[in-house]
């Protein structure tokens, strides 16, 4: 091999799409003919790139859940993860339409019920099981090691991921009643 097919095979190898910033001026967000949310995307030489399909995910789902939308292409086999195409500084930038087209897609991906009750803790063999009422309905929780998996966030609110990765909230712990407070209170 020449030095010149090992540089072509270097640029194929780290080939990697540049992030850009993502504007109603270059960015147009649609629903596709099977219902997914598709971009047209003009790149900065004036040329036009369309995805069939995008994946919106928050860079801060609790604190900023509005900003710092990245785009992304969605996860293959053959891709591997998908790739950023750019991302959405604030989603208050572009048009109401494309805003709820956005938002319809987050809230899939980012389903996060309030704890509103707890009306049972208990510890078994290293799990926390906790029955409580959420935004959601009555549920039931098994947590892998709670000192870790139950956080406070810096505005106060309790994050508690379960046993497959399912993400709950309890926005303002104070607010709960005494006998859920208490059951939750040493994790916090």
């Amino acid at each position: 091999m020449s030095e010149q097919d090992f540089n072509i095979l270097d640029d194929e190898l780290f080939a990697v799409r540049k992030s850009v910033d993502l504007t109603p001026e270059n960015a147009h967000f649609f629903r596709s003919e099977g219902n997914l949310i598709s971009l047209t995307l003009k790149n900065e030489n004036g040329e036009t790139e369309t995805f069939e399909r995008v994946v919106p995910v928050r860079a801060f789902p609790l604190s900023d859940p509005n900003e710092f939308i990245s785009i992304k292409e969605p996860e293959s086999k053959e891709k591997g993860n998908g790739a950023e195409i750019g991302f959405i500084r604030a989603l208050s930038d572009f048009d109401s339409e494309t805003v709820a087209l956005l938002n319809e897609e987050l809230s899939r991906r980012y389903f996060i019920p309030a704890i509103t009750k707890i009306y049972s803790s208990k510890e078994k063999l290293g799990y926390r099981y906790f029955d409580a009422e959420t935004t959601a309905g009555r549920i039931s929780l098994t947590v892998v090691n709670a000192t870790s998996n139950i956080r406070t966030l810096e505005d106060e609110s309790v994050l508690i991921t379960d046993l497959d990765g399912n993400c709950f909230t309890i926005p303002d712990p104070s607010k709960l009643d005494k006998a859920s407070l208490k059951k939750i209170e040493i994790f916090l």
